[in-house]
């Protein structure tokens, strides 16, 4: 499967450079080891996508309620979904 996500700036380019071998994103959708994760590059000053994309496999799954930086994420949704981590290659 694919699944397509948003990425700021700052956290794209770590991936892109391989700085950054994983992604946490609340869990209100399903991923599973071999899904390819699909990383739009938006930014949040001009509120448009940049058009850069990447494109990387899944390769395991962990989920959790208990993470310390909640973000952009109500506290409403962190206690509904909780985070999924996914290792990316």
């Amino acid at each position: 499967m694919k699944i397509e996500k948003k990425c700021w700036p700052d956290y794209f380019e770590k991936v892109l450079k391989g700085e950054k071998p994983f992604d946490v994103r609340i869990a209100d959708f399903d991923a599973n080891p071999g899904d390819i994760l699909i990383l739009k590059e938006w930014d949040p000053k001009t509120k448009e996508y940049t058009g850069r994309v990447l494109e990387k496999e899944i390769t395991y799954i962990s989920r959790t309620k208990n993470f310390e930086k909640q973000g952009i994420h109500s506290k409403e949704d962190i206690e509904k979904y909780g985070f999924i981590i996914m290792a990316l290659k």
